[in-house]
């Protein structure tokens, strides 16, 4: 705020200056000038400087070179402050790739920066809301699609029931069986739906224990052997002898390493073989769930973990799930602070899980 005043000073400092040399180069010409109409002009000039209208040109010639120095040393800074002013407008106007670009002087260019940050941040922003507009949009479509699917099959059956539309008992029962596993996996949809939400919203209770991961990686395992067993697919383990002890809700990890390893089985089939490992990176338990089956596509990765998402484009789903277990799955791991990522090529997919290990 004073940088104004500042400068009319300095110019009034600099305007004097000039009037005193322009006062002493006048008596020095005064004194050794052979041209007789210079003489005159400076004799003239140095007369009426003791009257009321010399000192009035004084002033007149003081605040005229004040003005002109202090417009000159102001014209950068007003320059600047006009390129602010309609960059600002430009980006009211809706630009925000507009970008204001100042050198000088400091406070302005300061200005100008934070006005730049402000504008990268709601660029942002937007974006956020934009993706976030089309994720509202697609999770509705989706649980909407996941919803009517089985809801149909139940009504369908149920009305052919109610109708009396079947030969006999046995066909009665069948149309109820099919009623009542699409009723399980609407429930099943329904329970996945709120547990993800809650555990986004940070509202789903953890009870956190210290937990020996190598010995409960190794009862999951144990307990579906029967499955790769039918599915005839051999579960490699190479658990490291470490004990690597965590703190975490056991339960809910149980839920997170099934779903791993129940993805695997559903992708891996073809493959013949799924691997379970478990080493250490620094103060990390790693687990490795890997299986050979076909690879996913390298644009579907960052997406693997999103709610409804499937690498299969198809809407048709007959495998019972939610399509929710890879996105529960992510949320348990880091409510138990750690972390998840998955690789994959035409050899292998590699679902990694990292947890802190309690020293």
């Amino acid at each position: 705020m004073f940088q104004p005043i500042i400068y009319f000073i300095l110019s009034g400092l600099l305007a004097t200056g000039i009037i005193y040399t322009l006062y002493v180069v006048a008596d020095s010409l005064y004194r050794s000038s052979k041209y007789k109409i210079l003489n005159n002009a400076v004799d003239y000039f140095m007369y009426i400087k003791g009257f009321f209208l010399g000192d009035l040109i004084y002033a007149i010639l003081f605040i005229l070179i004040t003005c002109i120095i202090y417009a000159l040393i102001s014209y950068k800074r007003s320059q600047n402050i006009i390129l602010l002013i309609n960059s600002v407008k430009k980006m009211a106007d809706g630009n925000l790739e507009q970008k204001i670009e100042i050198e000088n002087p400091k406070k302005v260019k300061e200005l100008a920066n934070n006005i730049n940050t402000i504008v990268d941040r709601l660029r942002d922003i937007t974006i956020e809301e934009r993706i976030a507009q089309q994720t509202k949009t697609d999770l509705i479509t989706n649980v909407s699609h996941d919803l009517r699917t089985p809801l149909t099959s139940i009504i369908g059956y149920l009305s052919l029931i109610e109708e009396d539309k079947y030969k006999d008992e046995v066909q009665l029962r069948y149309y109820t069986n099919i009623a009542y596993e699409k009723a399980k996996t609407l429930n099943l949809l329904i329970n996945d739906l709120f547990d993800l939400t809650k555990m986004q919203n940070n509202s789903m209770p953890m009870d956190k224990i210290q937990i020996n991961l190598v010995e409960l990686i190794g009862q999951i395992v144990s307990h579906f052997e029967f499955l790769f067993e039918k599915e005839k697919i051999k579960c490699r383990v190479r658990f490291s002898e470490d004990k690597f002890i965590i703190m975490a809700d056991p339960i809910k990890l149980v839920r997170a390493f099934e779903n791993l390893i129940t993805n695997a089985m559903k992708y891996g089939k073809d493959g013949g073989y799924i691997d379970v490992v478990t080493s250490k990176e620094k103060s990390m338990a790693v687990v490795e769930i890997i299986n050979y089956g076909e690879s996913i596509p390298i644009l579907d990765l960052p997406h693997i973990f999103d709610r409804f998402y499937r690498v299969e484009k198809s809407r048709n789903r007959n495998d019972g799930g939610s399509g929710l277990g890879l996105a529960i799955t992510k949320n348990i791991i880091e409510l138990n602070l750690g972390e998840i990522s998955v690789t994959s090529d035409n050899i292998k997919t590699v679902f990694k899980v990292k947890l802190p290990i309690i020293e």
